[in-house]
């Protein structure tokens, strides 16, 4: 149960949740569960934030 306590935190700030996730994937034909939806959402992120930190290095 810890670790839904910590999700909910963490998505106090962020928009999409892994419940979220589950839903769009689900409407995009993907049969995925809750957990591979949290994980595809984290990797995601951690893309997106790979994405963002290397074109601001570029930039600046």
């Amino acid at each position: 149960m810890e670790n839904k306590e910590v999700n909910e935190e963490v998505n106090e700030t962020r928009k999409i949740t892994p419940e979220k996730a589950l839903e769009m994937l689900r409407s995009e034909g993907l049969d995925v569960t809750l957990e591979q939806a949290g994980n595809i959402l984290d990797f995601l992120r951690k893309l997106a934030n790979i994405t963002v930190t290397k074109y601001l290095k570029t930039r600046g």
